[in-house]
């Protein structure tokens, strides 16, 4: 297991004991999705996420203290949907849509 993969699973790990069960890694081995356009990716001994257009680090010796940050990002996010993501949602997963990812 790499150190991004291993990180990564230590980030996903707190993300969930902080309600927050749905993050999964998308496939590179260095990024981790939480929510539609959160997402977290861990190189160079830092975690770095990005929501849009706005970017943030934390250090990669703290899966703790960034998986807290990025929940409080998700519980915001969760409880103020952008106005776009219905939208969104239905033409990604088709108009059966009912939960968020």
């Amino acid at each position: 297991m790499s150190e991004s993969q291993a990180a990564l699973e230590k980030l996903r790990a707190e993300l969930a004991v902080l309600g927050v069960p749905d993050a999964y890694e998308i496939g590179d081995e260095v990024t981790l999705s939480v929510w539609i356009g959160l997402v977290v990716s861990f190189r160079e001994g830092l975690y770095r996420w990005r929501e849009g257009a706005v970017k943030c680090r934390h250090l990669g010796t703290d899966p703790v203290g960034c998986a807290i940050r990025v929940a409080r990002r998700y519980a915001e996010l969760r409880a103020h949907e952008p106005p776009w993501w219905e939208d969104l949602a239905k033409v990604l997963r088709g108009e059966g849509v009912k939960e968020h990812p």
